[in-house]
């Protein structure tokens, strides 16, 4: 038996995917772990910002929220949050945005709005965020999600952010769009002409079928798949530590100072 779960490999895997100096977009959840890993181990000039305005922050415990407190204590600086987009995404300046969401469809569209039809939902979702502007203008664009059939699916309830829909390039977004989807049973990546995301590489001890079952789709598997590392144990311990550190911050109540 292995010594990591499958959620385990995952965050490594999408920590893995960033280059030290790169400046990262970061969504909240996921795509924080796997960034802040990444910045603890092999990426420590990674610059991280979050969409609140924090620039270059290195939060000791995963935030709750764009707007934990964590994130400006630690930043380089905090700007305003319309700059943040107009700044440094839509100037171009964004190497990688970093993203997750409720649903996915085969072309790396994404629904973070509504469950259900928009005019009376089964679940209201936080909503587009900067999660449309970033699909939009980061020169790149990776997405980290737990797969289950009710997540990946076929049809979107709603499409809050581009992927490789048809248009993309006459409709002015700037960046290639998603180049990855890491999940925690395998990573998919696009075909170049159709941008349809298919199975390239699974993990130690995790069959193709695994995804086939987890992917609401007709899933392709690439004819010939890449097997990925397993998590190392600096990877392993600092992830650990950095879940540990975070459970127990947000087990204290918030003291305000007087």
């Amino acid at each position: 038996m292995s010594d990591w779960t499958r959620d385990e490999m995952m965050t490594v895997a999408a920590a893995r995917l960033l280059k030290d100096g790169q400046v990262c977009f970061v969504g909240i959840g996921l795509p924080s772990a796997a960034c802040n890993l990444a910045r603890l181990t092999h990426a420590p000039n990674l610059v991280l910002i979050y969409e609140s305005g924090t620039i270059g922050t290195r939060p000791t415990v995963l935030p709750l929220s764009i707007g934990d407190g964590e994130l400006a204590e630690t930043a380089t600086c905090v700007i305003p949050l319309p700059d943040v987009f107009s700044d440094y995404l839509q100037a171009g300046r964004i190497d990688v945005g970093f993203l997750g969401a409720a649903q996915i469809d085969k072309f790396g569209n994404l629904n973070s709005t509504v469950i259900g039809p928009y005019g009376k939902p089964k679940t209201r979702l936080p909503g587009a965020g900067g999660a449309t502007e970033i699909a939009a203008h980061a020169r790149e664009v990776f997405i980290v999600m737990k797969a289950t059939p009710r997540s990946f699916v076929k049809q979107l309830d709603f499409q809050t952010s581009g992927g490789h829909f048809a248009g993309r390039a006459a409709s002015g977004a700037r960046g290639r769009g998603p180049s990855v989807i890491v999940t925690d049973v395998g990573i998919l990546k696009p075909h170049p002409e159709t941008g349809e995301f298919a199975l390239s590489t699974v993990y130690p001890g995790v069959p193709a079928e695994d995804a086939r079952a987890a992917i609401g789709w007709p899933l392709t598997v690439r004819p010939t798949l890449e097997t990925h590392a397993a998590p190392t144990a600096p990877e392993l311990a600092a992830l650990r530590a950095l879940e540990s550190r975070t459970a127990a911050a947000h087990r204290e109540p918030v003291r305000l100072p007087l």
